[in-house]
């Protein structure tokens, strides 16, 4: 764009503002109601990574802001470019990303008059993003902006998207030099909390009286990860990880995964670290957690530490300085050694087990590999530097169990969020350029994003996508086949991914044969960005499915504890006075 000599536009001043504010990529799509800043962008030197969706373009914001810990961007066309990412900006927003969406709207003067692409995005945002702010003149610009910067970072509420938009002709308009405030363009960085000498020596005090503690992490624990684990190793405390903190503590002897419903039912102080009561942890009930449990709750916001079931102690502060000054104190185990024991040769007997499994699953009725074949597999490409992302239902549900952890994980988060996986993996191979990254996706989750294929081919995203093919969404099509009358919209027979990635660009192989997996996973390393489309069996049952979740059960997400749920329920029932006649 042409800036008149008597003063900048502000596309300008925005992009100067993004730039001051450390980011040097955002991701969106070409659009005529935010070309000003586009051609901003490119001028000042800041990367454009075009994808070919827009939800796209907010699921890589969004892996870009979990990986690197910094603020992700993306910038959209108004009307339908905001519209389609909708999805992305609800997947941000329930798993607590840093995202900024920065849209164009409609020009001023052509505002309510049925112009093309005119909606009230703003209204449209409101439940999804921290923040709003639509702009409408200049002198507002440089504070909005600086408002939804602080919200996306969660200064004062949970981190998340927020939103900001500005019409087209606004962009274009010139602001005299003396119109701009330089404060607004100063770096900005979240203050630490830390917790209160009087919250730590409670919670300190709970935890030598404990038999059997039990710690939960959640977002951001890799960020304190040394200090989780020299906590675990002076408390004594079993450690369960959730899928947003997977990769913190990959291997400390106290982790027992397999163990996980018991850890939960059995422990008598239970500690929450920046972690929500939600599905995944049974919204934190008695008729899955120990009635008489005690709970610590530690977090920065306030759904982190009283969301579902409320803590003896609840400490408002950063996890980080919180275990640092509760290891400053006596927190040594006073607890049942055996208890903690126990768990821990048990968990090591079901992974050796599943080892077993793995090597010896034995393909499905119609000769297609076991899904445990091609994680085995997987399992000897990745290290702990590996970046992995899955995605989609069964095999995330296979994975879950199986895929070797490594410290840096993603993937469809509390939403449920399917088609996040190939976007997400180009935002890692190029945020971290230096290291490998592997995707695994089902065939029915590719096909939401499949055209971002020629995104990473365009960007030179050298990750490798393994897509799990059993031709169909096949969580649903058990469940239709054990629950339902009819088999119905699941299947997806035929298609040739690897033809379709080699059409984009990308190297490709379509794999039939467990044999040739290995040296089919070293070429797609090799050639990356690559595709291996491998043909899995549809017969076996996930864990997910045994358990219940894709029943969508009533009170809880998984069948035993809703069953539990549904027993808690009667005898509380049962227990209740009979109304008076």
């Amino acid at each position: 764009m042409i800036v008149s000599p008597d003063g900048k536009n502000v596309a300008q001043i925005i992009v100067e503002f993004l730039v001051a504010r450390g980011v040097i990529r955002v991701y969106g799509l070409v659009g005529g109601h935010i070309q000003p800043l586009w051609d901003e962008l490119a001028g000042q030197g800041i990367e454009i990574v075009d994808g070919r969706h827009e939800s796209a373009a907010v699921y890589m914001a969004h892996a870009e802001s979990v990986l690197t810990r910094r603020l992700g961007v993306a910038m959209v066309t108004a009307g339908p470019g905001l519209t389609n990412a909708m999805t992305g900006i609800a997947n941000a927003h329930v798993s607590r990303a840093s995202v900024l969406v920065i849209a164009g709207r409609t020009p001023r003067p052509q505002t309510g008059k049925g112009a093309m692409q005119d909606l009230p995005q703003a209204a449209l945002m409101q439940p999804l993003c921290r923040l709003v702010e639509s702009v409408s003149d200049r002198r507002q610009v440089l504070p909005s902006l600086d408002a939804v910067t602080r919200a996306a970072l969660g200064e004062d509420s949970p981190p998340g998207p927020a939103y900001i938009d500005f019409p087209t002709d606004l962009l274009r308009e010139r602001a005299p030099e003396g119109r701009v405030d330089p404060e607004y363009l100063h770096p900005f960085g979240l203050q630490v909390m830390s917790p209160g000498r009087a919250d730590v020596a409670a919670a300190a005090a709970l935890i030598r009286a404990a038999r059997r503690p039990l710690v939960l992490s959640g977002r951001n624990a890799r960020e304190y990860s040394d200090l989780l684990v020299e906590f675990l190793n002076v408390s004594g405390a079993v450690y369960l990880d959730t899928p947003e903190s997977r990769g913190a503590v990959p291997s400390h002897p106290s982790f027992v995964p397999a163990m996980r419903g018991r850890a939960m039912r059995e422990a008598d102080l239970v500690m929450t670290l920046g972690r929500r009561l939600d599905f995944q942890l049974a919204y934190g009930s008695s008729a899955v957690f120990a009635s008489d449990a005690t709970f610590i709750r530690i977090g920065r916001t306030a759904d982190e530490i009283s969301d579902n079931r409320r803590g003896a102690i609840e400490i408002k502060a950063d996890v980080g300085p919180t275990l640092a000054h509760l290891l400053s104190t006596d927190v040594r185990p006073r607890g049942d050694r055996a208890w903690r024991e126990e768990l821990v040769a048990a968990n090591q007997v079901r992974g050796e087990t599943l080892a077993t499994r793995l090597r010896e699953a034995p393909a499905g009725p119609d000769g297609r590999m076991h899904p445990y074949t091609l994680i085995a597999a997987i399992n000897e490409v990745i290290d702990d530097d590996t970046i992995t992302v899955v995605d989609g239902g069964d095999i995330l549900s296979f994975a879950r169990v199986a895929l070797k952890i490594t410290r840096t994980y993603l993937d469809p988060g509390q939403l449920g969020c399917i088609g996040v996986g190939v976007p997400f993996a180009n935002a890692a191979a190029l945020n971290l350029s230096g290291r490998r990254v592997i995707a695994l996706v089902g065939d029915g989750s590719f096909g939401f994003m499949a055209i971002e294929l020629d995104t990473a081919v365009r960007k030179k995203a050298r990750a490798v996508y393994v897509v799990a093919n059993n031709e169909g969404w096949n969580i649903d099509r058990h469940d239709q086949r054990r629950n339902y009358r009819h088999v119905v919209g699941v299947n997806l027979p035929g298609c040739r991914y690897d033809e379709l990635a080699r059409g984009l660009g990308a190297y490709a192989e379509r794999v039939e044969d467990a044999v040739a997996l290995p040296g089919a996973l070293r070429r797609a390393v090799d050639n990356a960005p690559a595709l291996l489309d491998v043909l899995v069996s549809a017969e076996p049952t996930s864990p997910d499915f045994d358990s219940g979740l894709a029943e969508v059960c009533t009170y809880q997400a998984l069948r035993t504890w809703n069953d539990a749920e549904e027993r808690l329920l009667t005898r509380a029932t049962a227990g209740s006075p009979r109304p008076s006649s």
